[in-house]
């Protein structure tokens, strides 16, 4: 059931009309059919694995929690007879027998993962002469690379005794499949969704209409902007042979508008569903195209997705004694500020690599997580350097200009990275970069581009469309810069800007139409849904269940 489809939109509202009828202590109950339900209708062949990892990683986390809670009473208990010898022996034989579980779940968890994904790949890759494979068999359940992950966190905050272990299967069993995230997520922590679905919200019309307008505006940027931008897209890469020099240029710029437009819109959705019922879904971008370096791209995309790679990937590597030990040894045959940094070094490599399979087991997509984990390293190797080069030049990296170069680079080096999971495959991926290098300035432009499926009133609208996007990131963004500042009320100095309501998409656009009269009000809601419905990508022709992320 697609999220752009009206199917969906019937659900939704279904789901609220039902959630509100229920009464509040039992309104999780109705989430939990209704999520389940979803998921019968879109994706029925593939429940066993939900519900498997599901229950797997809820009787791994009660006895996990069984061994925080044991060691809590026995420290409490003997508290004045233990030496802090005793304490230090008594929490590593804890640890140590959590360790045992966390693995045994997680091998599980993302031993599922790793056959349904990556199995198809893995055929293939085999080759076997006089042996075919039906590679049918192999399904892929909707929303997989999610829930794993999410089960995944909340298992090692369990084993770091961050969180309790929840003691309802069925309330877990609603964590786990919440159906507004089940598709393209975003990528839920325990301990900020979970109290949110299991309490019920008492019914307010503002949820109401902020729900409605964050889905209206996701609508708009899927349908109007992204969908329109996939035509020339998907045209050029799926030809990739009839075009070189700019058209693929042009082509990889629409990409980056039409995956930023489908994924964020895909979120705005689903976090405007949820907010309708008083939900707050985790924030999953931050206007990534305004970031002046990679890191600062890749703290603003996807930010669930990038935000559990620092947390159990990333800091875990980087903290480590082994390879703390690892850099100082090394500082003798390297050098200090090498040897200094190893760990970090290993643990973008370790990170990157994740988030490229993440993405698929081709190797494009690990081609794509090493591409943005060397130049994130190659920047901090050369980090010195080039602010000597900057000191020298006299350039000052805190005027405009220099910030307007840092974001315009920025966005060349994500493009570029791109080719790299959108392409066929990887030769194809560096075939089509170095026809793009050429630019081919002698080509006639103007009749290359009439091959392409869009009209002028196309680009008219998908120009137009971008600006007001652009319009409202410009706002958002100044109105974060002065609430760090202080100068307005916004984020909390060391929140979570990923956890964050304060300043989330369009927040502050959604207050100025409450201050609004209803007339004015109603009359802007008309307007936004004229122009979907008017300017949108749909029809019988039209693949509406093409997201990008759900087939992650």
């Amino acid at each position: 059931m697609a999220f752009t489809s009206f199917d969906f939109l019937g659900f939704a509202a279904l789901v609220v009309l039902a959630y509100y009828l229920f009464p509040r202590k039992t309104r999780w109950v109705a989430l939990l059919l209704a999520s389940y339900a979803f998921y019968l209708i879109s994706s029925a062949q593939t429940l066993v694995f939900l519900v498997l990892t599901t229950v797997v990683t809820f009787i791994g986390g009660h006895f996990i929690g069984a061994e925080n809670a044991k060691s809590k009473t026995y420290l409490a208990e003997n508290k004045e007879s233990l030496t802090r010898e005793d304490k230090k022996a008594h929490k590593d034989a804890v640890k140590k027998r959590k360790r045992k579980l966390v693995a045994l779940i997680l091998i599980l968890d993302f031993g599922v993962l790793a056959i349904l994904k990556y199995f198809r790949v893995y055929l293939e890759m085999l080759q076997i002469p006089g042996v075919s494979f039906d590679l049918g068999i192999v399904l892929l359940p909707l929303g997989i690379s999610f829930y794993t992950f999410q089960s995944a966190a909340y298992i090692i905050d369990l084993y770091r005794d961050k969180i309790e272990a929840d003691k309802n299967l069925f309330k877990f069993a609603l964590f786990m499949s919440f159906f507004p995230q089940i598709v393209q997520g975003p990528i839920a922590r325990y301990d900020h969704l979970a109290h949110q679905l299991y309490e019920g919200h008492k019914f307010e019309c503002v949820n109401l209409a902020h729900g409605a307008q964050l889905m209206l505006w996701g609508f708009f940027k899927k349908l109007v902007i992204a969908d329109r931008a996939a035509i020339l897209v998907n045209q050029v890469f799926d030809n990739y042979g009839d075009y070189s020099g700019w058209p693929i240029a042009l082509a990889l710029v629409f990409y980056m508008i039409q995956i930023y437009g489908d994924f964020s819109g895909g979120i705005d959705i689903a976090r405007g569903v949820a907010r309708c019922m008083g939900i707050d879904m985790a924030r999953n971008f931050r206007r990534p195209y305004f970031s002046g370096s990679l890191s600062e791209f890749w703290r603003r995309w996807h930010i669930s997705l990038s935000s559990w790679c620092r947390d159990y990937i990333f800091f875990p590597i980087s903290l480590s004694k082994t390879f703390g030990k690892a850099g100082r040894n090394l500082r003798s045959a390297l050098g200090d500020r090498i040897g200094k940094l190893f760990p970090i070094i290993v643990a973008q490599l370790a990170t990157f690599v994740t988030i490229g399979l993440w993405h698929g087991a081709d190797f494009k997509y690990v081609a794509y997580g090493l591409y943005n984990a060397l130049v994130i390293i190659s920047g901090l190797l050369l980090e010195p350097y080039l602010k000597a080069a900057a000191s020298k030049l006299r350039i000052n990296t805190e005027g405009k200009g220099w910030k307007l170069f840092g974001i315009l680079r920025t966005f060349v080096i994500v493009a570029i990275g791109r080719i790299l999971p959108r392409a066929q495959s990887f030769p194809v991926a560096l075939t089509m970069l170095a026809s793009m290098l050429t630019l081919n300035a002698g080509a006639d432009f103007a009749a290359i581009m009439e091959t392409i499926d869009l009209t002028r009133w196309d680009y008219l609208i998908l120009a137009f469309g971008c600006l007001i996007w652009l319009f409202v990131s410009i706002v958002q963004e100044r109105r974060e810069a002065q609430a760090s500042k202080g100068k307005k009320k916004g984020i909390v100095a060391g929140e979570d800007a990923s956890r964050s309501s304060v300043v989330e998409t369009g927040a502050e656009f959604r207050l100025a139409l409450d201050a609004m009269p209803l007339s004015v009000r109603w009359t802007v809601y008309l307007l936004g849904i004229a122009i979907v419905l008017v300017f949108g990508i749909y029809g019988p022709s039209y693949d509406a269940a093409s997201f990008i992320y759900r087939g992650f």
